[in-house]
């Protein structure tokens, strides 16, 4: 039976398509960025069939629409792709075939993406959620700033509260800031009232998943991180080991080492967070950390506090305690079981 290599180089209107079987390109296509038109060249080829396309904004939708209808579907991460992407000439046909070159060597790194449709829709409205949060957060710096720019402190009441705003401005005698910060205010409310609709929506969403109710007794893990992390590791079992689980949050450290000394030992190990990290889960995971070193008493404060103790400095305390909150969290997944904290010193 013939394998076929298949890479897809995607655009939002059209997909460059390059088929290679036994070492050599035998089609391409250029097609519609639709489900059906890329199955029509796929459809007619008999035997084993792997396709790789690069991470976009249309990745996930055509993992789960195309995947029943192939043997594999890889999404691969554009990163590591890129030294042999720009390397001679470039166009879409031709980085479609050096995709399906790549593919058939096993140098391509998968990203994961869930077949589950509802699982799908919830990582979007985690998406969303997160972008208005972003959006508001940078109208009220905006709002800070236009005041700090005619020397005037604006109140953290007046910002949130359209009561004590509608006092302050009365008293404002500046008609020019008034007026610019009428625009903004706009903004503003706008991007609040999206954010509480969303958090609704999350929340409905939630109650079909136990586990992020569970995770919601975890100290400093809220609906909203809990849904975050929830929604975008979408299962325990993607991570062989807690250390690539850490990794991808950000918080688990990289070794990088290279050389020897002048009596030839090798050179000792550095070790770094590593970069390249889901920037959500790092916020949320981190922002749990620091949530529970700064709240009352509870079982990972006095964790922090006993490592502190032993000389360990506050930054990477602060990174170890997010270690320790991901692996219980992540325990608590596999094993379907709620929050002990009696277990969280075994871990």
């Amino acid at each position: 039976m013939l394998t076929y290599y298949i890479g897809a180089d995607v655009h939002s209107k059209f997909t460059e398509i390059a088929i290679e079987c036994n070492g050599k390109i035998i089609r391409r296509e250029t097609v519609r960025t639709a489900v059906s038109n890329i199955l029509e060249v796929l459809s007619p080829l008999n035997g084993n069939k792997f396709i790789a396309i690069e991470e976009g904004t249309m990745a996930d939708w055509l993992y789960r629409n195309i995947m029943p209808h192939v043997d594999d579907f890889i999404v691969s991460d554009p990163r590591r792709n890129r030294l042999i992407a720009v390397d001679g000439d470039k166009d879409d046909k031709i980085d479609a075939a050096k995709l399906a070159a790549l593919l058939r060597g096993g140098f391509l790194k998968p990203i994961y993406h869930t077949d589950d449709s509802h699982r799908a829709e919830f990582k979007q409205w985690m998406r969303i959620y997160h972008d208005r949060v972003r959006d508001s957060v940078r109208m009220i710096n905006k709002i800070r700033a236009l005041c700090r720019l005619h020397g005037v402190s604006i109140p953290r009441q007046v910002i949130h509260n359209s009561e004590v705003r509608a006092l302050w401005q009365a008293e404002l005698k500046n008609d020019v800031l008034l007026g610019q910060l009428n625009i903004l205010w706009i903004g503003l409310d706008a991007a609040v009232t999206q954010v509480n609709h969303v958090r609704r929506i999350i929340s409905k969403y939630s109650k079909k998943y136990p586990i992020i109710a569970a995770w919601s007794q975890v100290p400093g893990i809220g609906i909203i991180r809990s849904a975050t992390l929830f929604a975008y590791l979408d299962t325990p079992w993607r991570f062989p080991h807690k250390n690539n689980l850490w990794k991808y949050c950000g918080v688990g450290l990289q070794r990088t080492t290279s050389g020897t000394d002048r009596w030839g030992n090798p050179n000792p190990a550095q070790l770094r967070l590593s970069s390249m990290v889901n920037r959500p889960l790092k916020s949320a995971i981190f922002g749990a950390a620091v949530s529970v070193i700064h709240d009352r008493n509870n079982v990972f404060k006095s964790y922090y506090e006993r490592i502190r103790y032993d000389g360990i400095n506050p930054s990477n305390a602060r990174h170890a305690v997010a270690r320790k909150l991901l692996t219980v969290m992540w325990g608590m997944w596999k094993s379907n079981s709620q929050f002990d904290q009696t277990l969280v010193a075994k871990v």
